[in-house]
């Protein structure tokens, strides 16, 4: 598995090249909840659990 500061590095590199209109997008979903790119983003700054979730996801669904 990739590390996590790995995953970050990915997904920070994609949101910053994103149009904004797309950061309102789903981009993941986990259980019944879908995450925006932008709420994926502010839980990866804030370094919560979740944020490590959404990463680990967006790597299994190859989006980083």
């Amino acid at each position: 598995m990739v590390e996590i500061d790995v995953l970050k590095a990915k997904f920070l590199h994609a949101y910053a090249n994103l149009p904004e209109p797309e950061g309102e997008q789903i981009v993941v979903v986990m259980g019944e909840k879908g995450y925006s790119w932008n709420k994926v983003h502010s839980e990866i700054l804030d370094n919560t659990e979740l944020g490590n979730k959404l990463l680990k996801r967006l790597n299994i669904l190859e989006i980083l």
